[in-house]
């Protein structure tokens, strides 16, 4: 496996370990995108995309959120993380697709989910992290 490719997912897990604010923070870059599963425009700038990844953290809390499976990208700069977990009994299959930068910070981050009752339950519990996170 590309070195590049393994530091980055690893700083990406040690993030999802210790879930901290400046963790996630220091990953993105400036021009980072967000492209959720439930919103259809992209979400830009990286305090949008620091906006939306902790609004999933708190959605996905006592989740049983786990990565299964990866897979990277030829040239080390992006990967797809499988994730499974389950909410309110609803389980939750999804991948998430990374980009990184030369520099290693996060440029496009990208989720998908299924099946559609579980993208509906994100939707849900989304919309209230988001709201709770803004006041």
């Amino acid at each position: 496996m590309n070195n590049i490719a393994r530091a980055n997912i690893d700083i990406w897990y040690n993030y999802m370990k210790d879930q901290s604010d400046e963790g996630l923070m220091n990953q993105l870059a400036d021009n980072a995108v967000f492209h959720s599963p439930v919103v259809h425009s992209p979400q830009e700038g990286k305090a949008m995309v620091f906006a939306y990844l902790n609004a999933a953290e708190g959605a996905f809390a006592n989740s049983g959120f786990q990565y299964v499976d990866e897979i990277i990208g030829s040239d080390g700069r992006k990967a797809m993380l499988e994730f499974t977990c389950k909410i309110d009994g609803i389980h939750i299959n999804g991948i998430d697709i990374i980009h990184w930068d030369e520099a290693g910070k996060i440029v496009n981050f990208k989720v998908l989910i299924r099946p559609m009752k579980a993208m509906n339950k994100i939707w849900e519990k989304m919309a209230i992290m988001l709201e709770k996170n803004k006041g």
